[in-house]
C-alpha cells in the first residue's frame, strides 16, 4: 500500500459574485512511496495549492479520494482535522511561520506541547534534531534575532520534532536568498536520505531538481511527470524540467 494514494480527485469553487462554478482540480491521480521526495509545479492557478490543501486536510474535494496510510481523510471529522495534521503532517511555509513571541525552542515544541507531551519527551526528540539541522546555538533566540535560512531550519526542526508520516512543504524557498536556499534544499536530501516522506510545492525549477519526481500540474490535471533515475545529476534534472515547462507553456505533450 502507498502512504499517500490521490484518486479521481477534483475541486469546484463557486464564485461569490454570480454563483459562477471554477474547475480547480479534475481528476488527478497519483500515488506516493514512503521515502520519496516529490515536487509539485505548475503555473499559477494551475491548482497546485488547491492540491496542497486538500493534501494537508485544511479543504476537502468535491470529489474523489486521498488516503494516507489507508486512511480517507474526508472521513475525519472537523473537530478531529487539527489533531490529524498535528500527529500525521508536518509543514513547512514560505513565510516560515515562527511566532516571534517565543524563543525558536519553543516554537519547535509547539505541536508537542499542543498534543499534550511532557516536557521530558519534547526535550528527548528536540536535541537529535537541533543537532542535526545545525541549530543548537539558536534554540534561546528569537525569531526575530535571527536570519531567513536559520527561521527556515527552525521551521523544518518544528516539521519532524512530532515524527510525520509526510512533509509538505509550501514554497519553502522563496523568501531565501540563494545561499540559505542550497542550504534548505541540503537539508531537504538529507532528511529524505534518512526515510522521510517529503512531498514539495515550488515556482523553482532549482529546487524542484533535488526532488525524485517531478509532478506537472496544467489546468487542475497532472499534466506529466519525470523521475530522476538514479544517474541524474541536479543538474541534468534542472535542463529536464526547464524543457518540460517550455513544452506546458507552449501547450505540448510528450
Amino acid at each position: 500500500m502507498s502512504l499517500l494514494e490521490v484518486s479521481g480527485l477534483k475541486k469546484i469553487y463557486t464564485t461569490r459574485l454570480g454563483g459562477n462554478q471554477v474547475e480547480a482540480l479534475r481528476n488527478v491521480n497519483f500515488t506516493v512511496e514512503e521515502g520519496e521526495y516529490i515536487a509539485i509545479m505548475g503555473e499559477s492557478g494551475s491548482g497546485k495549492t488547491t492540491l496542497l490543501n486538500i493534501l494537508a486536510a485544511l479543504d476537502t474535494p468535491s470529489a474523489g479520494s486521498v488516503r494516507l496510510n489507508g486512511q480517507d481523510l474526508s472521513g475525519i471529522r472537523e473537530s478531529d482535522r487539527s489533531a490529524f495534521r498535528r500527529d500525521h503532517l508536518g509543514f513547512v511555509f514560505q513565510e516560515f511561520n515562527l511566532l516571534d513571541t517565543f524563543t525558536v525552542e519553543d516554537n519547535i515544541y509547539l505541536p508537542l506541547v499542543l498534543a499534550g507531551v511532557r516536557y521530558e519527551e519534547m526535550k528527548k526528540r528536540l536535541t537529535p534534531i537541533a543537532e542535526r539541522l545545525g541549530i543548537v546555538a539558536l534554540l534561546k533566540k528569537y525569531p526575530y534575532e535571527i536570519s531567513g535560512g536559520q527561521k527556515q531550519r527552525a521551521a523544518v526542526a518544528r516539521a519532524l520534532i512530532t515524527n510525520p508520516q509526510l512533509i509538505l512543504a509550501d514554497e519553502p524557498t522563496g523568501a531565501l536568498d540563494s545561499r540559505a536556499t542550497d542550504d534548505l534544499l541540503r537539508l531537504f536530501a538529507e532528511i529524505n536520505h534518512m526515510g522521510q516522506t517529503v512531498l514539495m510545492v515550488t515556482h523553482s525549477v532549482g529546487a524542484a531538481s533535488h526532488a525524485g519526481r517531478v509532478l506537472f500540474i496544467k489546468d487542475g490535471e497532472v499534466f506529466h511527470q519525470l523521475y530522476r533515475g538514479h544517474a541524474t545529476t541536479n543538474e541534468q534534472m534542472f535542463q529536464r524540467i526547464s524543457d518540460t515547462l517550455t513544452m506546458l507553456t507552449a501547450g505540448g505533450k510528450e
